[in-house]
């Protein structure tokens, strides 16, 4: 294998590519807008139509988890009045999953690549088209 499990991994947690290692994942300028394909190898970023419907999971999960139960169990044990573990809780629901947007998409694009690292172009020896692979 050319790219091992541990380099897609490396590569998920910094945002690149997980077949080049390029920064190309979004689009230049923008902070939401993830291209199609790599710009650099061409690897298909946007898999299948609800690909990323996994990211979403994601993010959800990290938000919960992270943020809004450490806020709900503050306020149970009364650590923080409920007000502001309301106030909290909004901002925490509205802001996390902005904030964690971009380390989502491409975290889950890490997980795919890291149980199927077979799937990655520069693991087949083949330099994807963009267009028709479908893998």
């Amino acid at each position: 294998m050319n790219v091992t499990r541990w380099q897609i991994v490396c590569r998920g947690l910094s945002n690149r590519c997980p077949n080049c290692g390029g920064r190309t994942l979004f689009k230049r300028g923008s902070l939401f807008e993830l291209n199609p394909s790599c710009p650099q190898c061409g690897l298909k970023i946007e898999r299948d139509e609800g690909f990323f419907l996994g990211s979403m999971s994601l993010n959800y999960g990290v938000t919960l988890c992270c943020f809004l139960t450490p806020v709900a169990l503050l306020a149970y044990n009364h650590v923080i009045g409920a007000t502001l573990a309301i106030v909290l809780a909004c901002v925490g629901a509205l802001g996390m999953p902005i904030f964690f947007y971009r380390s989502s998409r491409s975290w889950w694009l890490m997980a795919y690549y890291f149980f199927l690292p077979q799937h990655l172009p520069a693991n087949l020896g083949e330099i994807p088209s963009g267009e028709d692979e479908n893998i």
